[in-house]
């Protein structure tokens, strides 16, 4: 069964850093798009940031210089880099991969996404 494990979260003053991690695991062929999204308490979820498998990325307007997606194709993961991190920031962060794996007897592709990991920015 295909799974998304993340890492990295935390407390952090405002100014600092923080860098995410998810990193896919099971029977996995090839995983597409990858993201991250983050969803603060009463809000909707919203996008971060998403690159392609080519490396192509997109941000949210509100994180636009300060976090930078990447990948490692070899390792089925997805990282997010966050600097100058604000109070506004603090939300539960999820990743997201579109993957082409087995599940069960089959093999197909699917949106998978992480449990979340806690990220707090205190002023």
């Amino acid at each position: 069964q295909v799974q998304l494990m993340e890492s990295g979260g935390g407390l952090v003053e405002a100014g600092g850093s923080l860098r995410l991690s998810c990193a896919a695991s099971g029977t996995i062929f090839s995983i597409d798009a990858m993201g991250w999204y983050r969803q603060g308490s009463g809000n909707q979820r919203e996008l971060v940031a998403t690159i392609t498998r080519g490396g192509s990325t997109n941000y949210a307007d509100s994180v636009k210089g300060r976090f930078t997606i990447s990948r490692d194709n070899a390792k089925n993961t997805v990282y997010l880099q966050m600097n100058s991190l604000k109070p506004e920031d603090t939300s539960v962060y999820y990743c997201a991969m579109y993957i082409n794996g087995r599940v069960e007897t089959r093999i197909r592709w699917d949106n998978y996404w992480g449990q979340g990991t806690q990220v707090t920015v205190s002023s």
